[in-house]
């Protein structure tokens, strides 16, 4: 086990013991989220990258570098130890060296969010706490759904009623129970969070919970475990709560304390033209304390948060690693799922998709360089959205049943 060695608020720098606080800074409020850090020049001692060489695969892989015990149970579900696709046709496509494709819509749930959701659950388990709360705009509400049905969790979801049908639908069939909160997912957090706090139920909101990011690191680990720890120049995803990109860059950071990586990739992270406080706040250099709710409008629902939770740590990533934030629009979100399934054969939901906007623009603005390899992080399933992939083809030939009538339009 990676012993908790502290948990440090990414604004003010306290340092708490592991059992002192359950969820954000008492002094910094909301946006002091915390990071959990270990004894690193202890785990050095104790095993190397080859410990991983005939573990078995997915994400508990690398349990020892996660926060419970050995013999901790965790969830069953294959959750992790998706595909890193080497994709040339892409790499052509952004006009740089190299290009490869985490396709993380693999997951259980089709999402990501699996990973932190199967980690909040093991510590769930390992705490004997029998409810798990989230509110979610439906990736991480599904991811929690089905994970918690598998060892037979008690799942509460708050969930804005816009969310796409066939998301809400995954919570329904896992026999979540589903509140369809009449407002913004903003809305739906701070419910969730205040309610789960009086009923005494562990609230996995993102950002909220410092082992969501601990969950999610895992998918940086697979990236440079798959590429015999040769890590890529760049990382581009999609941002939208801002703890997907603090995760992946918590993955990197642990390992490059360790030594096992030489550097630590610049990242990316892409937000929706209409929902873009984090693009803003990096293009004036404004402190996430200070950033404030912006109006939202975008079809990639999982990327839509007014006030991105985890906004200090996502700033940090990108700060640190001398990144970038870019937006995209609607049309080029919706333009790249087609795009990408042709280049790749992989399905992304709109969010996901925006990782292959983002990175266009992101060449285009001279932020990724045509000698530089690049990965990009595709965090949910197109099945997870069906009526914006329908809205982004046309197509398709009315024929009649008559084989010569159907030669002539391959060959008029």
């Amino acid at each position: 086990m990676a012993q908790i060695k502290e948990l440090r608020c990414c604004v003010c720098g306290r340092t708490y013991a592991p059992d002192e606080v359950q969820y954000v800074c008492p002094v910094c409020g909301d946006i002091g989220t915390l990071d959990v850090l270990y004894d690193y020049d202890a785990l050095k001692n104790i095993f190397d990258r080859e410990t991983f060489v005939s573990s078995r695969p997915g994400m508990w892989r690398y349990k020892t570098l996660l926060p419970i015990t050995p013999n901790a149970k965790v969830p069953p579900l294959p959750v992790g130890g998706t595909p890193l696709y080497d994709s040339p046709r892409l790499a052509k496509a952004l006009g740089v060296k190299q290009a490869w494709m985490k396709d993380d819509g693999r997951n259980p749930t089709a999402s990501l969010k699996d990973r932190a959701s199967a980690l909040v659950t093991a510590k769930a388990m390992e705490s004997n706490i029998g409810v798990i709360s989230a509110a979610s705009t439906g990736n991480a509400a599904a991811a929690l759904a089905g994970v918690g049905a598998s060892v037979g969790l008690r799942i509460v979801i708050f969930v804005p009623a816009t969310a796409p049908e066939a998301k809400i639908a995954q919570l329904l069939v896992y026999g979540a129970e589903v509140l369809l909160v009449e407002d913004s997912y903003d809305v739906a957090f701070d419910l969730c969070f205040e309610l789960s706090q009086q009923e005494g139920w562990l609230c996995r909101n993102t950002g909220i919970n410092p082992f969501t990011a601990e969950g999610k690191k895992t998918v940086s680990y697979e990236i440079a475990d798959a590429l015999h720890w040769d890590v890529p120049d760049v990382v581009v995803t999609s941002v939208g709560d801002g703890n997907i990109i603090a995760g992946v860059h918590k993955g990197f950071w642990d390992l490059h304390q360790l030594g096992w990586i030489d550097r630590i990739p610049r990242l990316i992270g892409v937000q929706a033209v209409g929902c873009s406080p984090l693009v803003e706040a990096w293009k004036n250099n404004t402190n996430a304390v200070d950033i404030k709710p912006v109006q939202t409008n975008s079809i990639a629902d999982s990327i839509v948060a007014s006030l991105p939770r985890d906004r200090a740590k996502a700033l940090r990533a990108v700060n640190e690693t001398h990144g970038a934030f870019v937006a995209v629009t609607d049309e080029e979100i919706l333009a790249s799922i087609p795009q990408l399934a042709r280049l790749t054969g992989v399905f992304a939901e709109p969010a996901a998709a925006a990782s292959f906007a983002g990175a266009q623009r992101a060449v285009k603005s001279g932020y990724i360089h045509p000698n530089e390899s690049v990965a990009l992080l595709i965090t949910g399933n197109g099945l997870k959205d069906i009526k914006s992939a329908q809205s982004a083809v046309s197509g398709g030939l009315r024929v009649p049943p008559d084989l010569e009538a159907i030669r002539r339009v391959f060959h008029p």
